[in-house]
């Protein structure tokens, strides 16, 4: 049985609400009941849809790994050549980057948290992401040596991975702002491996 529309989205409700507050206050630092407050039912009624704290966090951080990977598939397909397959890649991160930042924070507090089977799960959806990116830089940057590449992509997730970072009174532009201004730090990082084998240093 499949299940049905509403338990679908309460399951999403569940986990939305569980990421913030795990970010907010770390995994130990939050309750079953105070997930189910958030979401305005009982905590142990959130049991009708996870077992418990570890299965939300483990399907919070396996989910958003798959999602990453199979929408990163489907705009390097959909794209009509490498840099508009770049470019894509880009844009869809920055919207994980700035809408879902509560799993950026999860994943940097909380991954050695999963069992081993699920933390594995995590590390090989990752590595499949990032080989997508460098195999899609690799075809706009031919002359690039792969490892100048790899080291490339790393950065730029760290880059646009740092938007946990940026506070309600940094400063910063609006979301759209935001998000320009990230993609043009992104592009800019990957279009310098053009000059990578160029020895000299200008001033």
């Amino acid at each position: 049985m499949h299940p049905t529309k509403a338990t679908e989205n309460r399951r999403d409700q569940i986990l939305r609400e569980a990421a913030r507050l795990f970010a907010e206050r770390g995994f130990h630092g939050v309750g079953v009941d105070e997930i189910g407050a958030a979401v305005g039912i009982s905590g142990p009624g959130l049991y009708r849809h996870f077992a418990g704290k570890d299965a939300m966090l483990a399907e919070l951080l396996v989910g958003i790994s798959g999602r990453l990977l199979t929408a990163g598939k489907a705009r390097v397909a959909e794209a009509s050549d490498p840099a508009g397959a770049l470019d894509a890649l880009v844009r869809g991160h920055i919207d994980f980057a700035l809408d879902d930042r509560p799993l950026i924070t999860l994943h940097d507090r909380e991954l050695d948290r999963l069992r081993d089977s699920d933390r594995k799960l995590v590390r090989q959806l990752q590595r499949q992401y990032v080989e997508q990116w460098v195999d899609v830089v690799r075809q706009v940057r031919p002359a690039a040596p792969e490892s100048q590449v790899r080291a490339a992509v790393h950065a730029v997730f760290g880059l646009l991975n740092s938007t946990p970072h940026l506070g309600a009174h940094s400063g910063l532009p609006d979301r759209n702002d935001t998000a320009a201004l990230l993609r043009r730090l992104a592009l800019g990082a990957l279009t310098a491996l053009d000059s990578m084998d160029d020895r000299r240093v200008t001033y």
